[in-house]
């Protein structure tokens, strides 16, 4: 697989960067504290990719990112991705995932039974958490059973999650301490 490049972008929430290879997007990342930790982090993940000004299926992913973390409407289900790298089982939990609309939420259970595959919301959660597309692919819309908040592997951990799902309209009760 050949990256044909890689750019960082500012979102409301902080930069995000994306990496495609001609007309498909490879790896997107959700908000870091920097612009310099996030083209580290790009680089990271991606080592070969140089920094260019990003193709129209790149800047669609930019555009509607951006869209999303500023809480307007923004439908990223178009965008491209090339998944030859993501194992089935991720790839079939992704685009479950992708048809979760703005403001509502699927759990890791119901994603594992959308599958055929009851009793697999761990796996789901695995797949989600290894996430190379986020927020293309919206893993923050899957919760844990009850509703609950669940794991969020990106910076800020599920405090992002809920700023994300809140962004979008979606309220989660607090945890009871008692």
């Amino acid at each position: 697989m050949t990256t044909s490049g890689c750019t960082v972008f500012e979102t409301a929430l902080g930069h995000c960067a994306i990496a495609w290879a001609e007309d498909r997007v490879l790896g997107a990342q959700l908000p870091e504290g920097d612009e310099q930790r996030a083209r580290a982090r790009m680089r990271g993940r991606f080592p070969q990719a140089r920094e260019a000004d990003p193709p129209p299926a790149a800047r669609q992913a930019i555009d509607g990112v951006r869209a999303l973390l500023r809480g307007e409407p923004s439908d990223l289900t178009a965008v491209p991705l090339d998944m030859t790298e993501v194992p089935d089982f991720h790839r079939k939990v992704y685009e479950l995932a992708r048809e979760i609309p703005p403001g509502r939420t699927r759990t890791y259970g119901e994603i594992a039974q959308s599958l055929g595959v009851p009793g697999s919301a761990r796996a789901v959660g695995q797949a989600l958490g290894s996430n190379p597309f986020a927020p293309i692919v919206p893993c923050h819309r899957v919760l844990a059973a009850g509703g609950k908040v669940g794991g969020f592997s990106a910076r800020g951990g599920t405090d992002t999650k809920r700023r994300l799902l809140e962004i979008e309209g979606v309220y989660l009760e607090e945890p009871t301490l008692f």
